[in-house]
């Protein structure tokens, strides 16, 4: 492998890690009603799991409220029952063409247990990123050591992929900064 591809494919991989947490963090309750609490969301569709996205149209006709109204009507009930069993902490009311979403306050306690999760879920992202930089570095080993590259590229090589890690660990570092602000202000 060249430098250039070792790179490319470190980058490639540090970036998919930080999209994994950022899709986590649209996930978390933030005591504000957005379509991305159910987005996770799967109802048992013709004896498979499907995404809720896929069944309904999910809207947020206010901060405390989500609506959720299924292209077929049939699957109400499904989709009711998916909302109960799952861990959101919320429940339903369903008027027989849309199913209702009353997002609660969170308490003080409640937004600090969340903030440590953030804080978890960053550190996670980051441990994903660091072992992506010892894979890249393990490759710019082997390829000094098959003669593909010199030391000096392979240091330089080196230098360049931690780079991209301190790119990527501020990036995470910042949304994580920023989810956690947003918790702890509503």
């Amino acid at each position: 492998m060249s430098s250039d591809e070792i790179l490319l494919d470190t980058e490639e991989r540090m970036e998919k890690a930080v999209n994994v947490f950022r899709d986590e963090l649209r996930g978390l309750r933030t005591g504000r009603a957005t379509p991305a609490l159910v987005d996770s969301l799967r109802v048992e569709y013709y004896g498979s799991p499907t995404p809720l996205k896929q069944l309904a149209q999910i809207s947020t006709p206010d901060p405390q409220q989500i609506v959720i109204r299924p292209f077929d009507q049939s699957v109400l009930k499904d989709v009711e029952k998916a909302i109960r069993s799952s861990d959101l902490g919320m429940s339903p009311t369903n008027d027989g063409k849309i199913i209702r979403l009353q997002v609660p306050p969170m308490s003080g306690e409640q937004r600090k247990k969340m903030a440590q999760r953030i804080k978890k879920s960053a550190e996670d992202a980051k441990v994903a990123c660091r072992n992506i930089r010892r894979d890249g570095n393990k490759h710019f080993e082997q390829a000094e050591k098959s003669k593909e590259m010199t030391e000096d590229e392979r240091d330089k090589g080196k230098d360049e992929v931690q780079a991209l890690l301190k790119k990527y660990e501020e990036k995470i570092s910042e949304m994580a900064d920023k989810k956690e602000a947003e918790i702890m202000e509503t």
